[in-house]
């Protein structure tokens, strides 16, 4: 990707512009940036259209919508937003987890679908705000890489299902990615469809792909739908054919509405859930991209702010006629690439579907369903990661258990159920390994400085009478009893009598009081068998929590040693060990 040239920085902003990062830059616009931001938003808006109408009819609300929830969170992210390329709109990503949550509810009417979308914007616009307010930015931590790659591959499989009708030509009004496969099998089967609809749908795949792999910089969706659009109204396709277009589209722009009339408490109910999971992707998908616009670019972004602006641009857009919106992997890198230098390329996009709206509305009525179902499909391919999938398995098989219980729980189960049960199995698996974290005894090795896992050196050699043990996890009250049961199976497999323990306990950066009190039984049955517990490395704080707990008399000064080294030179001192090999550097 072409990264436009980092902006002159500008002073930093008062206290009281500092909730408006957009504004503050637009206030101190430069003029030597205007050029660059015009052309770039004129090339912007040019994807910005079809990609709009096409991500609102994957979420199961009219095209025209699309652009409705393309222009407003322009507008606001451009006041609000401490990015200065990010593009927000309707998002791929997003659209089956709306047409999942609103099209069941909505029971076939699009007035109905319409309400419940724009609540849903309310609703994840006011989780992000909150989460805004209270800096619960790390919220975002809880969608690991192996979740994300499950869910985004999950959602690019159900999205890529749901648009295949309408290459097909007909509609399969189904709920469920595999009730949807079998409903389109059959119809195929019976003869119900279109061959012109799905050359038209084949024809602008391969131009988009192809345009894609050979002419990388040239708007291949663009000139797909311009093109399939083009030739559907001078051969009358919808008449001579029965291709389903766009069709008519309302002149003017969208009206200020609240969407509560036709929503009850059970829908909101329902919707809840959805809301907070959106919210939840919104924020973490806006947030690595912003990091990695602002790490190009030398600058830092808050992620509050962030949460800030996406949350205010969900609720206005909620207000008119939109559905939840996100950031986009597509279309940002579109205006960074076109030169652009502040969020004036936003506004001008936004600008030229306005002039769209009010002046030509009747250009983009002739454009197929089927061109708008290609451009939704090669949106997925592009942010699918089967690869990422295939190499977590290579690398670590837990975590690809992850993504494929995410993926699996998303197409099979639904999009709530597959990322709560995800996120579920990812805590267990994180309580799991502090459980039963890695543990060790340890050994010097020839030729090499410290002391190293005897595991991976069983060669090592030992200081006759002392256990080195290392534990790498806080000690707390589930993996206590495994401490313990370590430890003295360390002594027993020790080669010679063990006189003195010593716990490398770098890594220990907490003691609960029911482990401490396993310490202290573990210390009182050691010294029943003539061994003294020692720490080395222990954190500062830890061994304030040891004193806080009354253990001082148990474990006094001397059971502390800064180094590992430390405690060892001290034991070969107090204990005459007579090694001439020893090495102590």
């Amino acid at each position: 990707m072409n990264g436009a040239p980092a902006s002159p920085p500008l002073p930093p902003a008062p206290r009281w512009m500092r909730g408006l990062p957009g504004l503050y830059v637009l206030l101190n616009y430069r003029r030597e940036w205007l050029a660059h931001d015009v052309v770039a938003g004129l090339v912007l808006s040019t994807v910005l259209v079809p990609v709009g109408m096409g991500y609102a009819e994957a979420a199961g609300v009219p095209a025209i919508h699309g652009l409705y929830a393309t222009i407003v969170p322009l507008l606001v992210y451009a006041l609000l937003g401490p990015s200065r390329f990010m593009v927000l709109g309707p998002d791929s990503t997003l659209a089956a987890v709306i047409a999942t949550l609103i099209l069941p509810l909505a029971g076939g009417s699009v007035d109905r679908a319409l309400a419940l979308a724009a609540v849903l914007a309310l609703l994840s616009g006011g989780f992000l705000l909150l989460a805004g307010v209270a800096r619960l930015g790390v919220m975002a931590d809880l969608f690991s890489k192996p979740i994300r790659l499950g869910f985004f591959n999950a959602i690019a499989l159900t999205v890529i299902i749901s648009q295949l009708p309408k290459l097909l030509g007909f509609s399969a009004a189904v709920n469920g990615s595999v009730d949807r496969v079998v409903a389109m099998v059959d119809g195929f089967m019976d003869g119900r469809g279109n061959p012109l609809s799905m050359a038209i749908g084949l024809g602008c795949l391969a131009l988009i792909l192809g345009l894609r792999r050979w002419r990388p910089r040239w708007p291949g969706v663009l000139i797909a739908v311009v093109l399939a659009t083009a030739l559907s109204s001078l051969l009358d396709w919808p008449g001579t054919a029965g291709i389903d277009v766009v069709g008519p589209v309302e002149r003017g722009l969208p009206e200020l509405k609240l969407p509560f009339s036709l929503v009850t408490l059970a829908d909101l109910r329902k919707l809840v859930p959805g809301a907070a999971i959106i919210a939840l992707l919104v924020f973490t998908d806006t947030s690595l991209l912003s990091r990695a616009l602002a790490a190009r670019g030398g600058t830092r972004v808050s992620p509050d702010q962030e949460m800030l602006a996406l949350g205010g641009a969900n609720l206005v857009t909620a207000l008119f006629q939109g559905f939840p919106i996100s950031s986009s992997r597509s279309r940002t890198p579109v205006a960074e690439a076109a030169g652009a230098r502040t969020q004036l390329t936003s506004l001008v996009g936004a600008a030229v579907i306005v002039l769209l709206l009010v002046l030509a509305p009747g250009l983009i009525k002739d454009l197929p369903q089927a061109a708008l179902g290609t451009v939704v499909i090669t949106a997925c391919l592009s942010f699918a990661d089967w690869p990422g999938m295939a190499a977590l398995l290579r690398q670590r098989p837990v975590e690809f258990m992850l993504a494929l219980a995410s993926f699996v729980g998303v197409v099979f189960f639904g999009v709530i159920e597959g990322v709560a049960g995800a996120i579920a199995l990812s805590m267990l698996v994180m309580v799991w390994n502090a459980w039963h974290p890695y543990h060790t005894v340890l050994v010097r090795v020839d030729g090499m400085k410290g002391y190293h896992d005897v595991t991976r050196h069983p060669d090592g050699r030992f200081v006759p009478g002392l256990v080195l043990f290392r534990w790498d996890e806080q000690l707390f009250f589930a993996n206590a009893d495994l401490f313990r049961e370590a430890v003295l199976r360390a002594v027993d497999d020790a080669a010679t009598p063990t006189q003195q323990v010593v716990v490398a306990a770098e890594a220990v950066n907490d003691i609960d009081v029911t482990a401490a009190d396993m310490l202290a039984e573990l210390d009182q049955e050691l010294k029943a068998r003539g061994i003294d517990l020692q720490f080395a490395g222990l954190p500062g704080h830890v061994r304030d929590l040891i004193i806080r707990y009354g253990l001082s008399p148990r474990f006094d000064a001397e059971h502390f040693h800064p180094t590992l080294g430390n405690a060892v030179s001290r034991y070969r001192r107090a204990h005459s060990v007579d090694w001439k090999d020893w090495d102590e550097s």
